[in-house]
């Protein structure tokens, strides 16, 4: 048909007067009409254009109607053809027919019969037309079906009444190893695991109750190949309706579905709540594992009024293994205690890895203190015995603390907690042994309990610098920063210096301590002075444990230069204790320190042993006046007349002056009308971080003026 939807029709003859009458006739009833004077025209014309009939005359010179005929059968021209012709021969009329033209009407015609041949030849041209493009459509379609199932990521199957597969496409070779057809007429229930069955059964029972309900259900289904892992998969079934299948199919298809491939999702949800829930080193459950399983048993035992035990379990001396042979021999040594732990437990206790080198362990059901000692001391006899690992054979202890319900606590914090309290009376009182938690022991662990904290703190870095600022007194600007040490403690929260430094000191580790203190604030000042801050001079207090180590000197020394720190921004602030001994190899330090630029200052002076001779004899840049004299300065008391005398000496030795504890006004105008150059002090503010001290670098008379009136 044309574009305006007339149906279009040639005529092809080779009388002029017969094609005008005929197309005119043709026109006057609606059809579109083009005329061709003999069969060559008509052959042109048919393949230039589409025709939906031709009335086509055989007696025709140069190209009959047979022949046009003919040429139209070779070129596949589509074109209905009534054939017109004065030959009542019955020989020609059938061989027109067999070339392929529907009708047939004979010379001379009445116009009524032609139009109702014309009339069927295009009513018959529209249905073949109209069915052509629905099987165009049809065949679309199927192969799209065809496609989106063959590759889908999914097992497409369809079960008959049965359970059986009547229909499977391609994937289930790629995931199960099965050609389609080795499954057809095979129960679906057949591939499934065995342990899987009974729950497959009742699944496809459901699933043929007469309801519209689409069911799904995870199953393992067997690979063709034993040797191949187990597979998981998502089964979705929707029923089939009695009218959505063709009657030919004697109802066959009952059930559509597929099946997903859930493997390597539940294989990932399994790993991650395994995560959540162990530990990754010793594949021991974790902290939180630990505690949901000892809530359970506490409800039990309660109920049942029965005992159960918490044991709190730390190598002793791990630290010293750890630094001397490394992290992956600590690591190992981790892995191996806890395959020995595991074999001194029974299979209803759980052995936990609590953190760093702490086991703890529930034992629900117990039935009197000995049994639990008896537990303890296996367990001590495993970790006795050396260990060989990678060519060392290693020693270690342990110390066990032990928690008894209900004696010793009825909630799993006052148990986990109380247990760790007698673990450290262990420790206290000579490591290697178990000890059970009496209400005596509450109370007088604490500081010994952070100094086993502080072993971990440095190792997990929870130690914090911050800055308080040095001002010039006479210009009002920030010239130099102290850097002070604050301690993030993750049950205690922020600890103060004077919560935790005795502690390092008595327990060694303040060198530890001062050595990353050093390295963390002259990297942030480094950092400070590349990205355009000015040269603010650096403070750090170094304690006499650090000065005293050999490596005291090459530690300072590689810090500066691996952060790319000038040594003359740098001053080590150090007490006087330190230095009236009058050790050579310390004088040599401070002189070798000295040498390379590194300025030294004596911290709360006028606080210790003070002596006179030191500071002639020794590389003395600084002194700092302690918080304590500046806090007595009103307008000419003994304190000040203490602070006259300090800066009078200092001016006379011409060495610097740092006061410390300025927190008013009037003090701070006394300190001027000395000459103290450089003042410390919460009347600046206190100690933070470095950016935020940058920020707040108002004038200080202005941050003077706010704080005297509460700001």
């Amino acid at each position: 048909m044309s574009a305006s939807g007339q149906v279009r029709v040639l005529l092809a003859d080779d009388d002029p007067r017969l094609l005008d009458s005929l197309s005119g006739l043709l026109a006057l009833h609606g059809y579109e009409v083009d005329t061709a004077r003999g069969g060559v025209p008509a052959v042109a014309m048919l393949e230039q254009t589409h025709y939906d009939l031709l009335l086509l005359d055989l007696a025709m010179p140069g190209m009959d109607g047979h022949e046009v005929l003919q040429v139209m059968n070779e070129r596949g021209v589509d074109t209905m053809t009534v054939v017109i012709s004065g030959n009542a021969s019955i020989d020609g009329i059938a061989q027109a027919l067999r070339a392929g033209a529907y009708d047939y009407l004979r010379k001379p015609y009445l116009p009524e019969e032609l139009l109702a041949r014309v009339n069927n030849a295009a009513r018959k041209k529209r249905l073949e037309d109209r069915h052509r493009a629905m099987q165009a459509r049809l065949n679309r379609s199927e192969r799209l079906h065809r496609l989106l199932v063959n590759h889908s990521p999914d097992i497409v199957y369809i079960l008959d009444d049965q359970g059986r597969f009547s229909f499977l496409n391609a994937t289930v070779g790629k995931l199960l190893g099965y050609r389609p057809e080795e499954l057809l007429q095979v129960p679906l229930l057949d591939i499934m695991e065995d342990d899987q069955r009974e729950r497959g059964r009742y699944f496809l029972e459901q699933a043929r109750q007469p309801d519209d309900q689409v069911r799904s259900i995870q199953v393992a289904l067997k690979p063709k190949f034993p040797g191949r892992s187990r597979r998981h998969f998502e089964l979705v079934i929707w029923p089939v309706h009695d009218g959505e299948v063709p009657p030919a199919d004697d109802m066959r298809h009952r059930i559509y579905g597929t099946a997903r491939d859930i493997t390597e999702r539940l294989e990932a949800e399994a790993f991650i709540s395994f995560q959540a829930y162990h530990d990754l080193l010793t594949r021991l459950p974790n902290r939180a594992l630990f505690k949901d399983r000892l809530s359970i048993a506490i409800t039990q035992a309660a109920r049942e009024d029965r005992q159960l035990a918490v044991m709190f379990i730390d190598l002793d001396r791990f630290k010293v293994i750890n630094d001397s042979l490394g992290h992956t021999m600590g690591d190992r040594l981790l892995q191996a205690v806890s395959q020995r732990l595991l074999k001194c437990v029974r299979k209803g206790d759980t052995l936990s890895r609590f953190g760093g080198d702490e086991f703890t362990l529930l034992l629900p059901e117990v039935r009197d203190p000995e049994s639990v000692a008896q537990v303890a001391e296996k367990i001590l006899a495993s970790i006795r015995s050396p260990f060989s690992l990678s060519g060392h054979e290693i020693f270690i202890r342990a110390s066990i603390g032990v928690a008894l319900f209900p004696d010793a606590g009825t909630h799993l914090d006052a148990l986990i907690k109380n247990a760790d309290i007698a673990m450290y009376r262990v420790k206290n009182t000579g490591r290697d042994g178990y000890q059970v938690f009496t209400a005596d022991m509450a109370g007088t662990t604490q500081r010994l309990r952070l100094e086993q904290d502080m072993h971990r703190a440095l190792a997990n870095q929870e130690f914090d610098v911050v800055y308080q600022a040095q001002i010039d007194s006479a210009i009002g600007e920030m010239v130099g920063v102290e850097a002070l040490v604050r301690w993030n403690h993750p049950r205690l929260g922020r600890l103060e210096p004077s919560e935790f430094i005795g502690i390092a000191e008595d327990s060694r580790l303040i060198a530890e301590l001062d050595r990353s203190t050093l390295r963390k604030s002259v990297r942030e000042l480094a950092k400070a002075r590349q990205e355009g801050g000015r040269g603010l001079r650096l403070s750090v207090n170094i304690s006499p444990l650090m000065v005293a180590r050999d490596d005291f000197v090459d530690t300072v020394l590689e810090v500066l230069r691996q952060e790319g720190f000038p040594a003359q921004l740098l001053e080590l602030e150090i007490t006087e204790n330190l230095l009236i001994s009058d050790r050579q190899d310390v004088i040599a330090k401070l002189q070798r320190l000295n040498e390379i630029g590194v300025n030294i200052a004596i911290d709360d002076f006028g606080t210790g042993y003070s002596s006179l001779s030191y500071l002639q004899k020794l590389p003395i840049h600084t002194l700092k006046i302690d918080r304590s004299f500046t806090r007595q300065v009103k307008a000419c008391d003994d304190g000040a007349c203490i602070v006259n005398a300090i800066v009078a000496m200092a001016q006379g030795l011409r060495m610097n002056i740092v006061v410390e504890g300025v927190e008013t006004m009037l003090q701070l105008d006394y300190l001027r009308a000395l000459g103290c150059g450089v003042v410390q002090g919460f009347l600046y503010g206190q100690p933070d971080s470095l950016e935020r001290l940058w920020q707040r670098g108002a004038a200080p008379e202005a941050l003077a003026a706010s704080a005297s009136h509460g700001g």
